[in-house]
């Protein structure tokens, strides 16, 4: 991360994949979840022979970024040390979904890709 760089966008993005990674478990599961940026509300959804080895309270501060990020103005700066934080975060999310889809799951995100 350079010096310039664009936090808020860092957390946003970081936010995003922590997102998408566990409604890709959920629609694995077979599971409706709603239209929601709450990860909280799709961590609970998650079947219980499919939880995941994360620690749901610090993927769950990662909430904050969905809509602060948008909207810089009416919150404070994120800094290099949050978006630090919230990018090491979204790799344990990342790791704890795909730790649990079989690799032809896995292989299905990868279709078009070099």
């Amino acid at each position: 991360m350079k010096k310039n760089c664009p936090f808020d966008t860092i957390c946003f993005h970081a936010q995003q994949c922590a997102e998408k990674y566990l409604k890709a478990l959920l629609v694995y599961e077979s599971v409706e979840f709603p239209k929601t940026h709450d990860l909280r509300a799709l961590l609970q959804l998650v079947p219980l022979w499919s939880q995941l080895v994360l620690e749901t309270r610090e993927a769950i501060k990662l909430n904050r970024y969905a809509v602060e990020s948008r909207y810089p103005d009416d919150w404070d700066r994120f800094t290099r040390n949050e978006a630090e934080k919230a990018v090491a975060v979204a790799k344990k999310v990342r790791k704890a979904v795909r730790d649990k889809l079989p690799p032809e799951a896995l292989a299905l995100g990868n279709k078009g890709r070099s």
